[in-house]
């Protein structure tokens, strides 16, 4: 799991964050918080599919699944047991 939320944290901060003191952590709010937007969560959904070799339905693609790394790590989780 942390290996995951490691994954996501250096995906996010180099594809979106523009500053790069911005300070990132699992908890941080990555849509609602304006960092990812509709077009960069389905870029981030298929580098993390290509990346896992999994596929995520959309209706499991949500905004608030996507919210933070914490949801997301616990998403991946899901799909590799």
């Amino acid at each position: 799991m942390e290996e995951i939320k490691k994954v996501v944290l250096e995906y996010v901060t180099e594809e979106y964050l523009e500053d790069e003191d911005d300070e990132l952590t699992a908890e941080t709010p990555l849509i609602s918080g304006g960092i990812v937007d509709s077009f960069s969560m389905v870029s981030l959904k298929r580098f993390l599919e290509n990346k896992y070799n999994i596929s995520i339905p959309d209706e499991q693609a949500t905004p608030e699944a996507f919210d933070t790394v914490d949801k997301i790590a616990v998403l991946i989780q899901g799909f590799l047991k």
